[in-house]
């Protein structure tokens, strides 16, 4: 069952990505965050102090709960990315490891 569901009733193409290592087939010009929601992944990170499970709330690049990795990097405002075949999008669990 999707928890999210687009306003246009035209349909759309689909793309190929990967969630959390899940293939999964996704309305093609929507936000990675969308696509989280759509995929029904909730939370989409957890907060670094405390763990507490965070989501997409505002979609447009205020609130920055929707941070996951993408394609490796993290930190990443899913709401603010287009979604693209072939990505990769991994939630964020707490502190990002950054690689230097």
């Amino acid at each position: 069952m999707t928890l999210y569901r687009a306003l246009d009733a035209e349909p759309r193409e689909h793309l190929d990505m990967t969630i959390e290592g899940r293939r999964v087939l996704i309305p093609a010009g929507i936000s990675v965050a969308a696509a989280l929601l759509h995929a029904g992944i909730i939370p989409s990170r957890t907060a670094p102090a405390g763990g507490a499970p965070r989501a997409p709330y505002c979609m447009m690049g205020v609130c920055f709960e929707c941070l996951v990795e993408i394609d490796g990097v993290p930190n990443r405002q899913g709401c603010m990315v287009s979604v693209a075949a072939g990505m990769r999008v991994r939630r964020q669990l707490g502190a990002p490891v950054c690689e230097p």
